[in-house]
């Protein structure tokens, strides 16, 4: 391969060699010409012959093979034997610093020593005057570049060859830097490795619609990648490009021109390179959101239409949702992340017989795609000496940094301090929440393993309805399930979510389940009847939006695949057409003497000091247990402030300023303590 190439750049030097020896001996005759210096006819003919000959080697050489970059560029760029003439002489200046000297002589000015149109025209054969025409392949291709100066006249101008163009005559194919500066680096960049095999039947798709495009000369070849997965559509990009062997370059949508001017040199530069080197462009709209249900703006669309028709280029464009407005000018390949199955497999692959059990569990609860889940098992490659147990903990830790990163900057992440020995429920209530736990626990098995999933579109995330009033212990209750099933858990903060301003509430929304797909958490919706209310009869414009909003959510809460809570105070407030898609209603009721007993038991820390509580006493309380916590916590700081255990006066001093504060009838002699 290489000796080869160093053949060719040896004919290239060659042909080149010739050329300006041919170009240099035309400028020289022009120069005498114009000077009128007599030379005999032997002296002319002896000029005409070396140039001649120079000439018929320049055109063996074109003719080789493999011929040279200047032959090249003349039938890929169509142009004729005198734009290639003019196209060589403006190279030259750059290759042959004897030129500039003859380009002044031939122009009988000192002050020119410079190609230009006119200079062109008086020194070659067969000139035609549409070379100076802006659609003509000099121009339109810059291939060269004027300098216009005031009024001067166009065919008196300075040319000059653009600079990716000399350097591709002289054998460097770079890419051109202006072209360069637009592209960014991928968020992951594969070698060899094979796709899943749902992913690689999605990259199958894409070479087969681009070699049907390329075939019948249909350009530009665009496709849309649609996916919520950022890194499985940049690895099906670079497999497709790989299969297809082209240089596959990353255009973040942002970067890309706005200016009309601008965006049409960058396109034409674009386009250049797609006929100098084999490459196709991966746009990047993913993250700028320009396209889809939230819209763009009608510059940004405008923008992106123009560059790809100018290019007429292979683009693959990411975006999260199917874009209408670029859906007449290409096809959609939706890339989904691989399957629980797939993932399963590669965890299978990478972590072998070191952690029996992992595989299944991992890809269970957690939704990644090929290439994290490679550098998360990398994690463990130097810890062969580590029990099971350990592995198991890094590879689940690992995985729940890797899923959390956006929600953490959407919702608050609450603490989880709560198991199942800290709750009081009756036992239907705590038999519901373990029913929880074990379908979350073994929902990869049912769903996959047993073929659920492939019988359900929908309804395979895990949706529960908490219900009781305020302090009953919904929230302690997702605290318990977060903690036995080791998932972060989320309590998404309406303030933060419900906007007054049309189709902000449903990007609010999508961001939020989109960012937890990835598994490992679960979404709390507290006081969730403010967002999901019943459906309104539509009076208005904004009852009109405040429906469209609701149902967008009931359609997010039943694709989504993990778990989510919501819970309320106000079962009756909520739309029936979400509660028949709940699968779990867990009652919270308001705790009797026996839970309240339980619950008095259970809110001190073994090592705060206490002395003979009365715990049927505190039974008698009618209070929730939110309640009881706050009546320790002020008993425990009013022990430490006089320096004594807890003791029941304290208790009922503080159970009675509970009282006051939730306005509640107070009688004395309720908060009477009697040592005896």
């Amino acid at each position: 391969m290489n000796e080869t190439l160093d053949k060719w750049h040896q004919a290239n030097d060659q042909y080149l060699s010739a050329a300006m020896e041919w170009i240099r001996m035309k400028l020289s005759k022009a120069a005498a010409s114009l000077s009128g210096e007599n030379h005999s006819p032997k002296e002319k003919e002896k000029t005409d012959f070396a140039i001649r000959s120079a000439s018929l080697e320049m055109k063996n050489l074109e003719s080789a093979e493999s011929p040279p970059a200047l032959a090249f560029v003349k039938r890929r760029f169509g142009l004729s034997d005198f734009e290639q003439e003019l196209f060589l002489l403006c190279v030259a200046m750059e290759l042959d610093t004897r030129i500039p000297a003859l380009c002044a002589r031939a122009h009988d000015d000192p002050n020119k020593p410079y190609p230009t149109f006119a200079l062109a025209m008086s020194v070659f054969d067969q000139p035609a005057w549409d070379v100076v025409a802006a659609q003509r392949p000099l121009r339109y291709w810059r291939l060269i570049e004027i300098t216009r100066l005031m009024n001067q006249p166009l065919i008196s101008c300075p040319l000059r060859a653009d600079e990716r163009m000399i350097n591709f005559i002289k054998g460097l194919n770079y890419l051109d830097e202006r072209i360069l500066k637009l592209t960014s680096p991928f968020d992951i960049i594969t070698g060899e490795e094979d796709l899943p095999p749902s992913q690689q039947q999605s990259a199958d798709d894409i070479i087969k619609d681009i070699r049907i495009s390329t075939a019948n000369n249909r350009f530009p070849v665009t496709i849309q990648l649609v996916g919520l997965d950022q890194v499985s559509k940049q690895l099906v990009a670079q497999k497709v490009a790989g299969e297809l062997d082209f240089r596959l370059l990353c255009l973040p949508f942002d970067l890309l021109p706005t200016q009309s001017q601008e965006l049409e040199e960058i396109a034409r530069l674009w386009q250049r390179e797609s006929l100098l080197l084999r490459i196709a462009g991966y746009i990047d709209a993913h993250k700028a959101d320009a396209f889809g249900k939230s819209g763009g703006t009608q510059g940004s669309s405008f923008s992106l239409h123009r560059f790809l028709a100018i290019s007429q280029g292979i683009f693959l464009i990411s975006v999260r949702e199917m874009s209408s407005e670029l859906s007449s000018m290409s096809s959609v390949t939706e890339i989904k992340k691989p399957t629980a199955l797939e993932q399963r497999v590669a965890w299978d692959q990478l972590l072998g017989e070191r952690v029996n059990g992992s595989p299944f569990l991992l890809a269970g609860q957690f939704n990644l795609n090929v290439s994290t889940i490679g550098q998360i098992a990398k994690k463990i490659e130097g810890d062969a000496n580590q029990d099971m147990s350990y592995l198991h903990h890094t590879l689940w830790s690992s995985c729940l940094s890797k899923t959390s990163p956006e929600l953490d900057t959407l919702v608050q992440k609450l603490e989880l301090k709560s198991t199942w020995e800290d709750i009081v429920l009756p036992e239907s209530s705590e038999k519901q929440l373990r029913q929880i736990a074990s379908q979350v626990k073994h929902r990869s098995l049912v769903y996959d393993n047993w073929g659920y999933r492939a019988k359900m579109n929908r309804g395979l995330g895990i949706n529960a309805l908490f219900i009781g009033e305020s302090g009953t212990g919904k929230t302690m209750a997702a605290e318990v399930l977060a903690n036995e099933l080791k998932l972060h858990l989320y309590r998404i903060d309406l303030s933060g979510v419900v906007s007054k301003y049309i189709g902000e509430t449903e990007k609010n929304l999508r961001r939020l389940f989109d960012a937890a797909e990835d598994g490992g958490v679960i979404l709390f919706f507290d006081e969730a009847d403010a967002l999901f209310g019943k459906r309104s009869e539509v009076k208005d414009s904004h009852d009109r939006y405040a429906n469209i909003e609701i149902n967008y959510l009931l359609q997010r809460m039943e694709a989504f695949n993990g778990l989510a809570i919501l819970a309320t105070n106000k079962k009756s407030a909520l739309d029936d057409a979400f509660i028949r898609r709940l699968r779990f209603i867990v009652h919270f009721p308001f705790p009797g003497i026996k839970e309240r007993k339980a619950i008095a038991q259970r809110i001190f820390p073994s090592s705060v000091p206490k002395s003979k509580l009365d715990y049927d006493r505190l039974a008698s309380l009618n209070l929730t247990g939110g309640s009881f916590h706050n009546i320790a916590i002020n008993a425990a700081f009013r022990a430490a402030d006089e320096g004594s255990p807890v003791t029941m006066p304290l208790i009922l001093s503080a159970a009675r300023a509970e009282f006051q504060k939730m306005e509640r009838p107070v009688k004395e002699s309720d908060f009477a303590w009697n040592e005896s």
